[in-house]
């Protein structure tokens, strides 16, 4: 490739898969300097989070080792082993191919890790404990992962009712903030919210600073801006109706706030397209009368403006919103303890570093 100028060969590494670009470094010296320039990683990263994949955690926590699957529209199905973090995790949270996991045998304790380079960074233990009595203590209800690919910073969010051991919640909602840059948490205090005991641990998503959780009842979505560390809510779109069968998801699609509803006969997806004021746009309305079978036990994991990802029990599909097509991706064999939507995560495979 010497024929080609060094931008050439730029733009041919950035669309490698990680583990392949990394190989490439030990070709010569050129792709090595050229692959490990700060430039060229933002354009990885920028491409990569183009291509949303989905994540599943199939560990089990009885075993000493953890066993994870990525499901790439590109690439296909690979497996990956978080065992490089010589502990058995739980993944908590996902944001832009970083990882934010719980140690299980020893409570309170955090990684943020990336898959994907295998780089792990061991969270210092935070004094204080967002619990609630529905959790043991040193588990956080709320587990976010904020991972900002501009300035190459990321934050973990652990928030929850705080109790003394042995009493009930005393009502005060704390919210723990752990600063990569600083590698030191901050903590802030808000006054007790019904809804905050509705939030869907499940999907938080990062998008324009913030980080983003669906109300349980879906009355609304709960924003924790990071940058001056207060709650507030955003409305979902009028059309919105949940209980009577009908699923809400709170979802990325393509650096903006998504929103799938589904019903019994159809999915509907709304992406709020002016953040500022708050406006939804319903951008595609699909048919689910060719896998009604699935349609009781299926949820939207990850998105693009081209695609989603479901999970059902045993499944993963892909549908290809252009082309009308469903696809199966990946089927279990031997089926977990939980279903596959509970296990699965949003990812994208970047070079993002945790330290």
């Amino acid at each position: 490739m010497g024929c080609f100028p060094d931008e050439v060969i730029i733009q041919i590494l950035a669309r490698l898969p990680v583990k392949s670009l990394y190989r490439t470094k030990t070709v010569c010296k050129l792709w090595y300097r050229l692959s490990s320039d700060r430039y060229f990683i933002q354009l990885y990263n920028e491409l990569s989070v183009r291509n949303p994949m989905l994540l599943v955690d199939l560990s089990d926590s009885t075993e000493s080792k953890s066993s994870s699957i990525c499901v790439d529209n590109l690439r296909g199905v690979y497996e990956f082993s978080l065992d490089f973090l010589k502990d058995r995790v739980k993944v908590r949270a996902s944001c832009n191919g970083l990882l934010c996991c719980s140690s299980i045998p020893n409570k309170g304790v955090y990684y943020v890790c990336n898959p994907m380079t295998r780089e792990f960074r061991l969270l210092p233990k935070s004094r204080e404990r967002p619990v609630t009595r529905f959790y043991p203590d040193g588990e956080a209800t709320l587990v976010g992962l904020a991972c900002n690919l501009s300035t190459h910073k990321f934050n973990v969010v652990l928030a929850g009712y705080h109790r003394t051991f042995g009493h009930r919640s005393d009502g005060t909602f704390i919210c723990l903030i752990f600063d990569s840059e600083s590698s030191r948490w901050r903590k802030f205090v808000s006054v007790q919210d019904d809804h905050f005991t509705h939030m869907n641990k499940n999907q938080a998503v990062f998008v324009n600073g913030a980080l983003h959780w669906l109300t349980r009842s879906c009355s609304c979505i709960l924003v924790l801006d990071l940058d001056f560390d207060v709650w507030r809510k955003i409305s979902l779109p009028d059309e919105v109706s949940y209980g009577s069968g009908n699923r809400v998801n709170l979802l990325e699609s393509d650096g903006c706030l998504s929103v799938i509803q589904i019903s019994d006969a159809w999915m509907k997806i709304w992406v709020m397209k002016d953040y500022e004021r708050e406006q939804w746009f319903l951008v595609d309305r699909v048919s689910l009368r060719c896998i009604r079978g699935l349609v009781p036990g299926i949820f939207p994991v990850s998105q693009s403006s081209e695609y989603v990802f479901l999970a059902t029990h045993k499944q993963v599909l892909v549908y290809h919103i252009k082309s009308r097509v469903w696809k199966e991706m990946y089927s279990v064999k031997n089926c977990p303890t939980l279903p596959l939507w509970f296990l699965a995560h949003a990812f994208r495979s970047t070079i993002f570093s945790c330290n």
